[in-house]
């Protein structure tokens, strides 16, 4: 007598997240310790795999590609520290210029120098920025679409990240989705904001539900919403 086909079950997603080593002084940098905080994570039938990378130009995207080599992830979120900002801030494109405003942490300050030489001049990023920036305002926390990711090392790593996309490409299938990847800044944490009267912080703990709302909607958002992210400056 012929068995029945049991239903396939779908194969799991890698995600990968990656923060940085602490910069210019600072002692902690909560991209990290917000990124390591959900390693081994599960979100829906997704792994999150957390790396940090070195806030050094060049190096930044060599250890993101063998991350990225290693794992074989159909996510990659890149994370940065934003002193000064007040939100979590999905960014909206990488632009082609390294232009250090200071030294990264091997004392290498570039300055109007291609991240990558004869590539395109920006790219987008692939997530739903917008419709991450609304679940993560549904869900009380401030968000909105940021619209420069600066020159520094996390506009680097997430040129670095957009093109490596755009030149190996990986098809997805009904199982698996095309690879998809971006960027996002969160604040200072609140004892590197106790340093800069009138800087604006977030705790640790609502920097890592941001993120576990950020990749769970990019995980499930496949066109992102049309709404207003767009800012007059």
């Amino acid at each position: 007598m012929t068995q029945p086909k049991s239903p396939r079950s779908s194969p799991p997603l890698r995600v990968l997240l990656t923060g940085f080593d602490p910069f210019d002084r600072e002692a902690i940098n909560p991209s990290w310790e917000a990124v390591r905080a959900l390693d081994g994570a599960k979100i829906g039938r997704a792994t999150v795999h957390a790396r940090q990378m070195p806030c050094v130009f060049g190096d930044a995207i060599e250890a993101l590609v063998n991350a990225m080599d290693e794992l074989k992830p159909q996510l990659v979120l890149c994370v940065g520290q934003a002193g000064g900002r007040s939100e979590i801030t999905p960014e909206r494109i990488a632009i082609n210029i390294d232009d250090g405003r200071i030294a990264d942490n091997a004392g290498h300050q570039p300055i109007d120098l291609p991240v990558v030489a004869d590539a395109p001049a920006a790219y987008f990023s692939t997530l739903p920025i917008k419709a991450i920036a609304r679940d993560l305002r549904a869900a009380g926390i401030p968000a909105s679409v940021s619209n420069s990711a600066g020159t520094f090392v996390c506009n680097h790593i997430f040129y670095g990240l957009m093109h490596r996309i755009a030149t190996h490409p990986i098809a997805g299938s009904s199982d698996l989705p095309d690879l998809r990847g971006g960027f996002i800044h969160i604040p200072y944490l609140p004892e590197q904001a106790a340093r800069f009267p009138g800087a604006p912080s977030m705790s640790l703990a609502t920097m890592t539900e941001a993120l576990r709302i950020a990749v769970a909607t990019a995980l499930a958002v496949k066109q992102d919403v049309a709404e207003t992210g767009g800012q007059l400056h």
